[in-house]
């Protein structure tokens, strides 16, 4: 973890153009900056609105770069042509929310995975190969190859999307609420996946998600998105189990536990806080 960042996002503001004539562009991001070294995972946690997919977005280059800069080992990547972003996509790849509509429905897994591969001039056997030691990294049988992806689960559709995204050996994978989707058993063996696949290859990973209990599963650091500037940024364990901000302690609080009693206390501190929080921010001419 002492290596020299593989991203760095320095300053990153992002717009949108308003509707209507003469209204002022929306701003989504607010001058982020973060940075995430190899082999690292690094947790970006929000509600919905912060900001989080667009800074996942705006890596990939799908997002408009208004000022500051995204740079991927040293080489601003913030405004590459189309081309250009193609030719970064062995480097940087991406695993998203829905594991069923990120897969075309009428492709066997084969053809799904062997995509990428061809792209890369890859030979047939080459190709063949590759697909069996993915299916095998993600816990998939070597059947698995000629089915499509309704004949999945959700858990064993994200599957498929991580060896896709796994092909070309990347050094970096933006991970768009990757496990949001699926239920709680599903989502704890997906990310233990996520945490092996990790270990085995030393990809990094800007994991995003709004969920502090799933970050805090295999982030070394997480970054806290609100209105579209990070509040709290930090070592994983402390940031998900003891916070600073009001924010993020709203955040953790918001997670449910079995007891009625201590559920209904985390319910009025979540309550006090957001009340907190609102008053300091009309104060200070945010609200």
């Amino acid at each position: 973890m002492n290596a020299e960042p593989l991203l760095v996002i320095d300053d990153l503001v992002v717009e949108y153009p308003a509707k209507g004539f003469g209204k002022r562009p929306f701003r989504a991001l607010k001058g982020v900056s973060l940075d995430i070294r190899p082999g690292e995972c690094v947790g970006l946690v929000g509600e919905s609105g912060s900001g989080k997919t667009t800074l996942g977005r705006a890596v990939l280059g799908l997002a408009p770069v208004t000022g500051g800069s995204v740079r991927f080992k040293g080489r601003d990547i913030s405004h590459l042509k189309r081309k250009q972003r193609r030719a970064l996509s062995d480097e940087i790849q991406v695993v998203f929310q829905d594991p069923y509509s990120s897969l075309n429905p009428s492709l066997t897994i084969e053809q799904t995975l062997a995509e990428p591969l061809r792209v890369k001039k890859m030979s047939a056997a080459d190709a063949s190969k590759r697909i069996r030691g993915l299916l095998d990294q993600v816990g998939l049988p070597a059947n698995s190859a000629d089915r499509l992806p309704r004949e999945f689960s959700g858990g064993q559709r994200q599957r498929i999307a991580i060896a896709r995204a796994l092909a070309l050996s990347p050094e970096l994978i933006v991970c768009d609420e990757p496990v949001s989707a699926l239920d709680l058993s599903t989502q704890a063996r997906v990310l233990d996946l996520f945490k092996d696949i990790q270990e085995a290859t030393g990809v990094a990973y800007l994991f995003v998600s709004h969920d502090l209990a799933v970050v805090r599963h295999l982030s070394h650091r997480v970054a806290v998105m609100y209105h579209g500037e990070i509040v709290e940024y930090g070592d994983g364990g402390q940031v998900t189990s003891a916070p600073e901000h009001p924010y993020t302690q709203r955040l953790l609080l918001a997670a449910p536990v079995p007891d009625p009693v201590r559920q209904e206390q985390r319910r009025a501190d979540r309550r006090r806080l957001l009340e907190s929080q609102r008053e300091m921010e009309v104060q200070a001419g945010v609200l």
